[in-house]
């Protein structure tokens, strides 16, 4: 995975579910934590494709995050995901 002029290196920085937990919702954001991919998954897919420290996204698909305070935890959590893990370990 590396990072080109067409895409932005997103870190995962939540990981949630949701009910009886069938569905996954990993997040991953800008380093700056103001731009956010959402991705669910079933568990079966999740337990089948790997979940990575980082992806490198089309900027097209990125959404802003809204929440001063959730940019932050953003930012925070993938700067700590960046400083402790490669982009394409596994976590």
């Amino acid at each position: 995975m590396t990072e080109s002029d067409e895409t932005v290196r997103c870190w995962l920085v939540e990981r949630s579910s949701y009910g009886d937990e069938r569905v996954v919702t990993l997040v991953y954001a800008t380093p700056e934590g103001d731009r956010q991919l959402k991705k669910q998954l079933s568990t079966n897919l999740l337990m089948q494709k790997a979940v990575t420290a980082a992806v490198d996204v089309d900027p097209g698909r990125l959404e802003p995050v809204e929440d001063a305070e959730t940019r932050d935890r953003y930012a925070t959590e993938a700067s700590r995901m960046a400083e402790q893990h490669d982009p394409g370990e596994e976590v």
